[in-house]
């Protein structure tokens, strides 16, 4: 296979485009489109490991002779090599990096340098990350091709689920989506989240004309920087077109049960500016309160409607809230794995029977697989890599066999490996090649291979690879402290108590080390209760280096630290002031220094 330098790349931009050309076409959406999109999906699938091949020639080709690629590359004249010998040629001379590798490039475009340092096109916008996963927030490139993969994996997920979930056209989404503080950098360029940047694009109002459907709210309430005052509407719209509400949705179903522990306390006033066709004095910010007042009026039945819904269910703890106030919603849609698992119990306990679908697999560098089986429960999910998005490479993970003199257990990593070769049933490290700039990227996400779509593989997310409770020799990730915390919960939840979120901390200042989780619980419990939920999580890490250390004592016994309410909203708070966006936030699962004012249960 032969890639020369004008041809096989605009040939292969062809291919790439043909999602974009059947997402602008004038056919309806039930129909003939839901048909070619899935149709496109079954040949890019199909061929997978060779469109791999042509996404990488097409990535280098668009971006030759940038900084970053030159350093590798130097004056090699890739244009004219056979793509499968460019594609062993890029594995062999450009090494695997992180983002700290990517930190300095994308620090001086911010900074208003304008050379081609990684793409070839001028990057104009920054995507920041939530910064909740390593405590800071990290720059990434954005380009107007970010903005086209969300609208292509929107559009293909969507023909999915209309398969088993079919909505009315002209129907309303009631959405939970928020943006963050959009920043200028020194240079000029704009920073913001990838949500932020994709609601202001031309591509998200394409999907809202192209599906028919709706979100209940307008730009106004979207783009509130406070974001109380934008979920008080969120839910307020909502309620006025409940009869058209088709789903509810949320990037993260964080923000869909944080919207709902608004609602129980808020309803009340909700319902008052229904009836009366007001909007409440907490709404200050004047284009949200214009824009929400433009389309509200008296609505006292459906006022009274509501208000006995709500008393009702009150009393039944708000089990089963979302069908009955949305009656007509088919399913509830957001990202539900990983860092999110947490939240699903009490999604489950506000929408009752209804459907809960999880959201595709992404990130902020991109995205990465569809969700072809909307049927699946959240917890058995996978994503079918989706091949012309980026370039994928795997690195495999073995287990090491523990050693007992150490203590540590970890993985050895083999040599990265294209999409064409990875295994069902192995465990991978995900490593990107993007349109935006990032080359052979470890993105830091664990996937187990479930299965293929055709030729391209369906992945399991794992966990984040990164550490985050350590003392000496243990080794604990965010998957292992999650487990931890859903065993001690269960025991919460025996005696009537309800655990609302936590965070953890490795406390090493005085010795012997151990750890710290902070949980912030609704409802009364007893002090054994609490002892018995901390013992029950100490013995739930099994790593093998926890494990000794706990038996020597070069680890002491865990500390469970009762926080008071509403905790945990402060720090949602404070990640929002710093320029977090709700629909991206995260609850950090670590967190730093001394907490001598909690009370600990060891």
């Amino acid at each position: 296979m032969l890639l020369r330098s004008l041809q096989a790349p605009l040939l292969l931009l062809q291919r790439l485009m043909e999602a974009a050309q059947v997402v602008t076409s004038n056919g309806n959406a039930d129909g003939d489109y839901q048909y070619e999109i899935i149709s496109w999906f079954d040949s890019v699938s199909k061929n997978a490991a060779m469109v791999q091949t042509e996404t990488l020639g097409q990535i280098l080709h668009l971006n030759y002779g940038v900084e970053y690629l030159k350093k590798w590359f130097g004056d090699m004249k890739i244009q004219d090599m056979d793509a499968c010998a460019l594609e062993s040629l890029y594995a062999s001379l450009v090494p695997l990096a992180s983002h700290a590798d990517f930190e300095p490039f994308i620090q001086r475009i911010a900074d208003g340098d304008t050379a081609p340092i990684l793409t070839q096109q001028p990057i104009t916008t920054l995507s920041l990350s939530s910064g909740t996963t390593e405590g800071r927030q990290k720059l990434l490139p954005f380009t107007r091709h970010s903005s086209q993969t969300t609208l292509h994996i929107y559009r293909l997920a969507a023909a999915y689920r209309s398969r088993v979930y079919p909505i009315r056209e002209g129907g309303r989404i009631l959405e939970f989506i928020y943006s963050s503080k959009q920043l200028k950098t020194k240079g000029g360029l704009t920073a913001g989240t990838a949500t932020t940047h994709y609601y202001a694009s031309e591509e998200f109002n394409i999907k809202q004309e192209k599906t028919k459907s709706f979100t209940c709210s307008p730009q106004e309430v979207i783009f509130g920087v406070a974001y109380k005052q934008s979920t008080y509407c969120h839910l307020l719209l909502g309620l006025l077109f409940w009869d058209e509400v088709e789903l509810i949705a949320s990037t993260f179903a964080y923000s869909i049960v944080q919207a709902f522990a608004t609602f129980e306390e808020q309803w009340e006033e909700i319902c008052s500016d229904i009836k009366d066709g007001t909007l409440s004095s907490r709404i200050t910010l004047p284009r949200m309160r214009k824009a929400v007042l433009d389309i509200i009026s008296p609505s006292p039945c459906l006022a009274s409607q509501i208000e006995a819904i709500c008393r009702d269910s009150k009393a039944s703890n708000w089990y089963g809230i979302v069908p009955r106030l949305w009656p007509n919603a088919k399913y509830v849609y957001s990202i539900m794995t990983g860092s999110m698992q947490p939240y699903l119990k009490k999604l489950k306990h506000y929408a009752a029977s209804l459907p809960l679908v999880s959201a595709d697999y992404g990130s902020t560098e991109g995205w990465i697989g569809v969700n072809l089986d909307p049927c699946l429960p959240p917890e058995d999910v996978n994503f079918a890599v989706i091949p012309t998005f980026s370039y994928f490479e795997f690195i495999p993970l073995n287990k090491k066999k523990q050693d007992l003199t150490s203590g540590t257990v970890g993985y050895i990593e083999d040599e990265p490996v294209p999409l064409s070769q990875v295994k069902i049933g192995q465990e991978y490290e995900l490593v990107l090649t993007t349109f935006t700039g990032l080359y052979r990227y470890r993105l830091g996400d664990v996937v187990e291979v479930a299965g293929f779509h055709n030729g391209t593989p369906k992945l399991n997310f794992i966990f984040r690879r990164e550490l985050i409770l350590t003392v000496n020799i243990d080794k604990n990730t965010e998957n292992d402290l999650q487990l931890a915390v859903e065993r001690g919960s269960e025991v919460l939840n025996k005696y009537g108590g309800e655990l609302v979120d936590f965070t953890s901390h490795a406390e090493v200042m005085h010795q012997p080390g151990h750890y710290m989780i902070y949980w912030e619980i609704k409802g009364e419990v007893e002090e054994r209760v609490l002892g018995e939920c901390c013992g029950v999580m100490d013995a739930s890490f099994v790593d093998h280096g926890y494990v000794v250390s706990r038996r020597t004592s070069s680890i002491g016994p865990l500390e469970l630290c009762i926080v008071e309410t509403g905790t945990f909203n402060k720090v949602l708070d404070y990640f929002i002031g710093n320029g977090a966006a709700l629909g991206q936030f995260k609850t950090p699962r670590s967190c730093f220094g001394q907490h001598n004012d909690l009370e600990p249960y060891t």
